[in-house]
């Protein structure tokens, strides 16, 4: 699979440089799992030699919920690099839009990991090593058409992530990391368009608890010896709340959290 890996790699990148849709992977041949994130190993590759940073991961299909909609049964990740990455001011943001194709937002929780876990580590002890946690909207994009794919297709297309807008990081204290699971289990969010709700959902939507979700990718790195575990000083974002929806430029986008004490973001789009 590797030189087919390095053809599909360039062959998403190219797409993603020209704003374009293309067909689906598995159409073309039979795609495994196993095989995309081979796929995935050449992207990290490839964008790592043209000068962008990994700084940290992505769990996709985390929400069980939305499973069957898209076609999975299962989460997946993907490496987050610096570009896609940026930081709110007062929590409050501007996202150009050019070049997303068939955007969506998905409101999500992000850790910062300030100390890096043991391969056993347990949850009480992965939650230690959490620097900060923050909210976050990430921006989802789709090179297949009419968001119709295989999982495999999902994560050799960047685990269809687009970029990661941060809002402002809470730090944790020790009595907060011990709760943490419980706490953003019950926690629930809102997601508004303008004056009109458009979606809602809870911590426990999200594999349990955005803290549950982040442990599974531990253990499925650890699974994974072609890539590096995590380590202190990524951001992990730990997957959607709620359903993504279709997003376009003009729009101003809200969330708002209950049961937990972090701030919602407000986004406006052009």
């Amino acid at each position: 699979m590797s030189t087919q890996a390095s053809r599909y790699a360039h062959l998403l990148l190219d797409a993603r440089a020209q704003a374009e849709q293309i067909p689906t992977l598995s159409s073309r041949s039979p795609l495994s799992v196993d095989d995309s994130y081979e796929i995935v190993r050449s992207l990290i590759d490839i964008r790592t030699a043209q000068g962008e940073t990994l700084v940290g991961r992505k769990v996709g299909f985390a929400n069980r919920k939305i499973w069957s909609k898209y076609g999975v049964d299962a989460p997946i990740w993907t490496p987050i690099f610096n570009e896609t990455v940026r930081y709110t001011d007062e929590n409050r943001g501007l996202q150009s839009l050019v070049g997303a194709v068939q955007p969506r937002i998905g409101p999500e929780i992000v850790f910062k990991l300030g100390h890096t876990p043991e391969r056993d580590a347990t949850m009480e002890e992965l939650a230690e090593c959490i620097e900060w946690m923050a909210h976050a909207f990430e921006i989802v994009v789709c090179p297949f058409p009419e968001w119709k794919f295989e999982a495999a297709d999902s994560i050799a297309a960047f685990g269809l992530h687009g970029s990661l807008i941060v809002g402002e990081p809470k730090m944790l204290s020790s009595a907060s990391r011990r709760n943490l699971g419980q706490v953003l289990a019950y926690a629930s969010l809102s997601l508004s368009c303008g004056d009109e709700l458009r979606s809602a959902g809870f911590g426990s939507d999200v594999l349990g608890s955005p803290l549950h979700a982040l442990w599974h990718l531990h253990q499925q790195l650890n699974a994974q010896d072609q890539f590096t575990p995590l380590t202190a000083g990524e951001v992990v974002t730990t997957g959607t709340w709620t359903d993504v929806c279709p997003i376009k430029a003009g729009e101003t986008w809200t969330s708002a959290f209950s049961g937990v004490s972090l701030p919602g973001l407000t986004v406006s789009f052009v």
